[in-house]
């Protein structure tokens, strides 16, 4: 456990739409490990990729999380306010990135594909082609393996260049990319453990590399399994998800190891949940069946 006060979480929802199940566990497990701890959860919306948002759907997730009594710490941050400092960590790392010019159909063409992943193959990293305009801009990856180990799934390692490839920090739109900008944030408010689903899980080396050349602290990780339907899929909009609301707590308790002891109110149950809250009965899987 970390020690009483140290401790500072978070949870960084897209408003993309409403908080279904899978959402909940994992805001309700990064809540809980936060005030087992007895240390502050802070509020992100990641709502940089404006073609993304939901109108309407930032409120509404505020409004959830309230009604689930997970009550958050200071303002709510937003991603779309934040873009200078983004592109200050862009400049800082001016000596370790390289513009790209490969358009989308190029990538698909050159990509390699290992264990059904593409992975960039470097086109631009010696250079433009002559006649070529940059569009996004990528940072050169390691050979060397990045290592962590995280508080369920034990230890991992990833070998970025050839597992991912030089990857993107600036996209071809002009948006800054998701391993960037929540690197900057994490840093910025001084997150020291992060809770989130497994499905982020391979973004994790990639981080914890950013972190590395800006000069950041790694913070510890947590990833608990994403809840799947019936056939396996993410739950989702697109997988017609429900929009969780208090009575799934409970299911949400059973789902991360910690069955509930029996039918009290929502707020009794927090309150239980937050002195027996043990990462060490999370189940260790990247996906685990919802039954929803």
């Amino acid at each position: 456990m970390a020690h009483v006060g140290s401790y500072v979480g978070r949870f960084a929802p897209s408003p993309t739409g409403a908080l279904h199940f899978g959402s909940l566990v994992a805001a309700l497990a990064s809540w809980l490990d936060a005030r087992h701890a007895g240390g502050r959860w802070l509020l992100r919306m990641e709502d940089l990729d404006r073609p993304r948002v939901v109108a309407g759907a930032a409120d509404a997730i505020l409004r959830q999380l309230e009604a689930l009594g997970l009550a958050w710490d200071g303002p709510v941050v937003r991603q779309s306010t934040r873009r200078d400092l983004y592109e200050d960590a862009i400049r800082k790392l001016k000596a370790h990135n390289y513009p790209c010019a490969c358009t989308r159909k190029e990538l698909e063409d050159s990509a390699l594909a290992i264990d059904g992943s593409r992975i960039y193959p470097g086109t631009c990293r010696g250079g433009l082609a002559p006649g070529k305009a940059a569009r996004a801009i990528r940072v050169r990856t390691p050979i060397e393996p990045i290592r962590f180990t995280d508080r369920v799934q034990g230890e991992l390692s990833q070998s970025l260049e050839k597992d991912i490839g030089d990857f993107v920090v600036r996209r071809a739109d002009g948006l800054h990319a998701y391993q960037l900008a929540v690197v900057v944030d994490d840093a910025a408010q001084g997150i020291t453990d992060v809770v989130r689903g497994a499905d982020l899980l391979d973004s994790t080396p990639r981080q914890i590399y950013l972190q590395r050349l800006l000069g950041f602290a790694s913070p510890r990780y947590l990833h608990v399994p994403v809840a799947v339907n019936a056939a396996g899929e993410k739950l989702a909009k697109q997988t017609r998800a429900s929009d969780a609301v208090p009575a799934d707590l409970p299911k949400a308790l059973r789902f991360l190891g910690l069955p509930p002891p029996g039918d009290i109110s929502p707020a009794d149950l927090l309150a239980w949940a937050t002195e027996y809250w043990d990462a060490a009965r999370v189940p260790r899987a990247r996906a685990v069946a919802s039954g929803r």
